[in-house]
């Protein structure tokens, strides 16, 4: 599944090519958005801008309607040349927006909806949300007292996943976060202290605000590298799933004692 600093940058190039751009025409090839009439709702409509929070990306349309989309683990968005060759078949396409300069797809769905903008402010899901991990004035508060609501039996790798602590983080920046913060992924959140919850959360921000900018961030120190030496200690990183998702998670036992 795509993390929030994935989505964030999406939503950038997303807007680039739509924002103050004519749309041309609107496809909605998939059958289930075939009675939704979206491409006559949307007629005239400019795209006034596109954001994302945590997981969920918004094209917002003038006259209060916006499409709102959550990748999960299938969807993709891609923006390409009129023109240029789409990386998914189109037949995959559930979203064609189109410019005189780009062609803006989504494929694959499996979240895209219309809404209007009150919607989403008080839809349950996004109502639901944690405080965003990327937003520039981060609420520290706010995700302490939704972390300290949830079950505190709970190992903090895998509640740093729980959206509705944390919007935005995934599996990667959670075993980063975790390791250049010194905290064991798999320590119960009562045994975890405020002041280590936030330290986790200061790690994780500037790698993936370096992410959405574009820039190269350091090697990984954990992810994905089980059973390899650990670039700092020369100890072994181990992976276990965790979590009723039995997401992968990556330490090093030294180095987060």
């Amino acid at each position: 599944m795509p993390e929030g600093d994935a989505i964030h940058g999406t939503a950038k190039q997303v807007g680039t090519a739509l924002v103050g751009r004519e749309i041309v025409s609107i496809e909605t090839p998939q059958a289930r958005h075939a009675v939704d009439r979206w491409p006559e709702r949307l007629e005239g409509r400019p795209v006034r801008g596109v954001d994302a929070r945590g997981k969920h990306l918004f094209v917002r349309f003038e006259g209060d309607l916006t499409l709102h989309s959550h990748l999960r683990m299938t969807g993709m968005w891609g923006v390409y040349r009129r023109g240029q060759r789409w990386r998914r078949s189109p037949r995959r396409a559930w979203l064609v927006l189109r410019t005189h300069e780009h062609d803006v797809v989504q494929f694959d769905g499996p979240v895209l909806e219309l809404m209007t903008d009150s919607r989403t402010r008080f839809d349950q899901r996004l109502a639901a949300l944690g405080p965003d991990v990327l937003v520039e004035t981060f609420d520290h508060q706010r995700f302490l007292a939704r972390l300290r609501e949830g079950d505190q039996s709970r190992g903090i790798g895998d509640a740093l996943l729980n959206q509705r602590s944390l919007a935005g983080v995934g599996n990667v920046w959670k075993s980063e976060g975790c390791f250049l913060a010194g905290i064991d992924p798999w320590r119960p959140l009562r045994d975890v202290s405020d002041e280590e919850a936030l330290a986790t959360v200061g790690e994780i921000r500037p790698l993936m605000q370096a992410s959405v900018e574009g820039r190269r961030g350091p090697r990984r120190w954990v992810y994905g590298r089980g059973g390899q030496p650990c670039r700092r200690c020369g100890g072994q990183i181990r992976a276990r799933g965790q979590g009723d998702e039995n997401r992968t998670t990556y330490w090093c036992p030294r180095c987060q004692a």
